[in-house]
Parts: structure tokens; C-alpha cells; sequence
């Protein structure tokens, strides 16, 4: 009689265990269903973007109700492409890539509403360890800058010229290596410096291929580096969507602030699985160092008009657009 009565005990506790087990599944997919799914297009895959990966692996876009799906789209041109064939909901480029659309004419133009770095993000890479460093030793020198018309070759070239050195007759900027290749084409033979993010960099150093001898960040300013973008439809469409996403970045960047090298470097090595727990720690603090992350999701006018000063003195822009007519405000 007691083995039927423990049986029956036995076979309830299993069943009560397999009904929670199936509630929970339940209610896991549920949450997963009830998440608005939001295609976003990243013009890189980088460190510097610390922020934004600490954004979804702490959970703050899940807390807004979205599920975030990157899609890494190497260019600002390829993310607008993206943006305005409806491939993506949101972009994340270069804020100069909204100047772009809208010079170019486009009705449904793209509006930047959120940043994310508030300086230049690349590092420039010596193939020849030198003592001392200044951009004088540039001069006469062969550097792979990255795509013409691109922040980082732009932001360069404001970098040379606020220190005296004409970026045409000085030094032979190669914008012909596609972004993605910059790396491999420096390690495989071509120009004597590079500029690179990270950990793009420190892994060139590793590999004993060259130095990082100065933060082009630190050289080129504040301006709203690289940021968020949506066509005017999509956000008149989908306020809401704007701003619970805003939130989470937001979220993102006090993470980054308020926590120690080692606490980020834990909160994103999973987007990095090729990178050590130590490479990364020093990439974050180098980040950290020049200042890379902004406090608010929300850009000056000053930083704006800025980032257009370096446009026109590459060449690439003739007159300054309004803020108001870039920036979407909810206010």
C-alpha cells in the first residue's frame, strides 16, 4: 500500500513539474512574441560601439519592448541604401550620411535622432614603431584613410590640416582600400600608416604588424560621430518606437559611464568572441580615455555645425544644412 501511495506521489510531483516547466516555456515565448522586432543596419562592427552591444546584452531594448536584429552593412552608404530601400527600420552611420540624402534631394530624407560616439573612433597605426610621435612624421608618407567622403577620412584630414600639414601635397591619403579591408591590406604590405577601430588596432599590435601612435578622436573634436537614423516616414509612423529605442541607447551609454573597464568588457565580450577578456578590457579604457561615449543621446547645434566644418573642408559639402531640418526633436 505505501509503494502505490509513494507511486502516486511520485507520478503527481513529476506532472506538476512538467505542467510549471511548460508555463514557463509558454510564457518565455509569449515575452519573445510580444517584442517588436527592429532591423537595424550598422556601419561597422567595433568597440566602439561599446554602448550600444551593452544596450541589448543588459536587456535595456528588451525592457523597452523591442528585439534588436543587427545587420553589419560596412559603408554610411550602404546603411542609407539600406535605410531607404526599406531593408532596415534604422541606420546607424556617420551623421554625415543623413547631409548626404537630404543635399541629394531625397523627399523621404533621413533624420538622425539619437548618437552614440561623440568623436572620431579611430586609431592611427605606424608600421614603424616611432619614439615621440607627432603628425609631422606623416609627412611624405603613404596612409590607407578609409572611403572618401567617410567620417574617419574626413575627420583625418581636419586633424592634418588644424596641425599645418596640407593632407593633398603632404601626404598620399589612399581612400581606394574598402573599409573592411583596411586591416588586411596594412598587414599585407600596403602604406606605411593606417587608421583603424578597435579592435582592429590592438590586434594589428598583437600580431607584431604595427603601433598606434595617436587617437584621431583626440585630434578631430566633438561632433556626433556616429548615430541613429530613420526615414521621415518611419518616425512619424512609429514615435514611440523612436523613443523607447532612444531610451535603451540612453540606457547604454549611463552603462558605460557608470561602470568599470573590466564590468563593460564583461557586458559586450560576447559580440567579440575572437578577443580576450584583457584586449578588450584595454580597448574600452583607450575608448574611455579619449573620451569616445557621450553622456546623452541628445547633440549640440555646435557639434552638428562642426561635423559640417569638416565636410567642407574635405570638399565634400558647400553650405551647412539646418540642424532643425536633420535632427528629429519629439519636442
Amino acid at each position: 500500500m505505501k509503494k502505490i501511495i509513494y507511486s502516486i506521489i511520485c507520478v503527481a510531483i513529476l506532472g506538476i513539474v512538467i505542467t510549471i516547466f511548460i508555463l514557463d516555456l509558454n510564457n518565455s515565448d509569449n515575452k519573445t512574441n510580444k517584442l517588436e522586432k527592429i532591423r537595424v543596419a550598422e556601419v561597422a562592427h567595433t568597440v566602439f560601439y561599446a554602448p550600444q552591444y551593452a544596450a541589448i546584452s543588459q536587456g535595456f531594448f528588451e525592457e523597452e519592448g523591442l528585439d534588436i536584429e543587427l545587420i553589419l552593412t560596412p559603408g554610411a552608404d550602404k546603411v542609407t541604401a539600406a535605410v531607404l530601400s526599406g531593408d532596415v527600420d534604422i541606420g546607424f552611420s556617420g551623421s554625415e550620411a543623413c547631409i548626404y540624402v537630404y543635399n541629394g534631394g531625397e523627399k523621404d530624407y533621413l533624420k538622425t535622432f539619437a548618437q552614440l560616439t561623440q568623436k572620431d573612433g579611430t586609431f592611427l597605426v605606424s608600421r614603424e614603431k616611432i619614439k615621440d610621435f607627432t603628425l609631422e612624421d606623416l609627412k611624405g608618407k603613404e596612409i590607407i584613410g578609409g572611403r572618401k567622403g567617410g567620417m574617419p577620412e574626413m575627420t583625418f584630414e581636419w586633424a592634418l590640416r588644424q596641425n599645418g600639414i596640407d593632407p593633398v601635397k603632404d601626404v598620399n591619403i589612399d581612400t581606394s582600400v574598402a573599409f573592411a579591408a583596411m586591416s588586411s591590406a596594412f598587414i599585407g604590405g600596403q602604406g606605411d600608416f593606417v587608421t583603424l577601430f578597435e579592435p582592429n588596432a590592438l590586434q594589428v599590435e598583437n600580431q607584431g604588424f604595427g603601433y598606434v601612435v595617436a587617437s584621431i578622436g583626440e585630434m578631430g573634436g566633438v561632433v556626433p560621430y556616429t548615430s541613429y537614423s530613420a526615414r521621415i516616414s518611419y518616425i512619424e509612423k512609429n514615435p514611440e518606437i523612436v523613443e523607447k529605442f532612444t531610451r535603451a541607447i540612453q540606457k547604454g551609454l549611463d552603462f558605460v559611464h557608470n561602470n568599470s573597464d573590466e564590468k563593460v568588457a564583461e557586458a559586450v565580450i560576447e559580440f567579440f568572441p575572437d578577443t580576450s577578456m584583457n584586449d578588450l578590457i584595454g580597448v574600452v579604457e583607450r575608448y574611455r580615455s579619449v573620451e569616445a561615449w557621450p553622456t546623452t543621446t541628445t547633440f549640440s547645434e555646435e557639434s552638428f555645425y562642426h561635423l559640417q566644418e569638416i565636410m567642407m573642408a574635405a570638399s565634400e559639402l558647400e553650405t551647412k544644412v539646418p540642424y532643425n531640418e536633420l535632427i528629429y526633436n519629439k519636442d
